[in-house]
């Protein structure tokens, strides 16, 4: 196997680290749903008043979604972990198919992107968008030639 350029071991890197982020929110969603009564007596547990505004934040949004989203959005971050899991591993072995794969889902990405962007601009979005535009520009100029 040839010596795998930088940015191909970067966007594996990338990828992976999305998928440990997806699998992770996925596990949590779950098993938000699952402890939903122990996340509303956490929540009102005296320990929390100020002392940490983000896991007050963040188990109050939890407690207000509805259930059935809950397990839509647990389930759906579990499979696009998978996926995009399945996506690193492509990469990193060098197929022709993961470099399609992820041309296709970065490329539907990125004009939703745009929109959220402009619809409200931050940091932490147009971050993400500049590095799915760096990942679809690098796979698309380094695209695997078909081998006979």
């Amino acid at each position: 196997m040839a010596k795998r350029s930088p940015g191909l071991i970067t966007i594996v890197c990338y990828k992976a680290f999305v998928a440990s982020l997806l699998m992770v929110t996925s596990i949590a969603l779950l098993l938000a749903l699952k402890n939903h009564q122990y996340l509303e007596e956490f929540s009102d547990n005296y320990v929390l008043e100020g002392k940490s505004s983000i896991i007050n934040w963040l188990v109050e949004k939890i407690l207000n979604y509805n259930r059935k989203t809950l397990v839509f959005s647990g389930i759906a971050s579990g499979i696009y972990a998978i996926v995009t899991a399945i996506e690193a591993i492509g990469l990193w072995y060098e197929k022709r198919w993961a470099h399609i794969l992820v041309l296709g889902l970065v490329g539907i990405s990125i004009p939703p992107e745009i929109y959220e962007l402009i619809k409200a601009l931050s940091p932490i979005k147009l971050i993400v968008l500049i590095v799915n535009l760096g990942v679809f520009w690098y796979l698309l100029k380094n695209f695997p030639k078909h081998k006979h």
